[in-house]
């Protein structure tokens, strides 16, 4: 059975958003709604939609802002949603990246049609929007993950993410090895040596760094083993 595509409702009136996310469902999508630009964000990093439906007056960060941080590291489609009708609003809309512009209210067969229509228009280029660079030597590569120890890079949804020497080779190390739990004392070892003065803090200061860095995915993630150590986790 093929995987249900993910939308992102984001909007503060329950009862459209829930209204919305019913044809939806009808449609065999699967729904996440928020209600607020702050959660709209933090969804969007841990959801991991296929498609955002945004509404523009939000509480606090407003839709325009959502839709400008998204683009910052995304090219995840997004149609924005609002009772304005100006010109204006909606030609800021599209400039600041959205792939739709909804006016409310509107049928619920033109908004399942607007989303299947933005979701194909996507789909071809969403293979070149995640293309990375060709990789050398030695490295490992997960889903919107790539530790390159050869040339000392890391690419975390396309960007790369600056990091000192020890903390991409302890990354490296583990990713190496997924699912093998390793103790603090032999990463320790493994990567600063036997001859190294310290004591197994520095594993535990290194992987707080990374986690700050690097935030768990659907498919992977940096776990504590509690009592033993860490480990680099592939889910199934």
């Amino acid at each position: 059975m093929a995987e249900k595509q993910k939308i992102l409702i984001v909007d503060d009136d329950t009862n459209i958003a829930e209204l919305i996310s019913l044809y939806l469902t009808k449609e065999c999508f699967d729904t996440c709604i928020v209600y607020d630009g702050e959660e709209a964000l933090s969804q969007f990093k841990s959801y991991q939609p296929d498609l955002i439906l945004l509404d523009l007056m939000l509480p606090g960060i407003d839709g325009y802002e959502v839709c400008r941080e998204i683009r910052k590291t995304s090219t995840m489609p997004i149609i924005m949603l609002s009772a304005k009708g100006e010109i204006f609003d909606k030609v800021l809309g599209l400039e600041l990246g959205a792939d739709d512009y909804m006016i409310k209210p509107f049928d619920s067969k033109e908004l399942v049609a607007r989303v299947k229509a933005v979701l194909r228009r996507f789909q071809p280029g969403a293979a070149a929007a995640k293309e990375v660079p060709a990789q050398m030597g030695d490295y490992v590569q997960y889903q919107d993950l790539i530790i390159n120890q050869s040339n000392y890079s890391v690419l975390y949804y396309g960007e790369s993410i600056d990091m000192p020497p020890k903390e991409l080779e302890l990354f490296y190390f583990l990713a190496s090895h997924p699912n093998r739990v390793f103790t603090r004392e032999q990463l320790l070892d493994h990567i600063w040596g036997y001859e190294y003065i310290g004591d197994t803090r520095t594993v535990d200061v290194h992987i707080k760094r990374l986690r700050e860095k690097i935030k768990d995915h659907t498919a992977w993630g940096l776990s504590t083993v509690w009592g033993i150590g860490y480990k680099f986790e592939v889910k199934s």
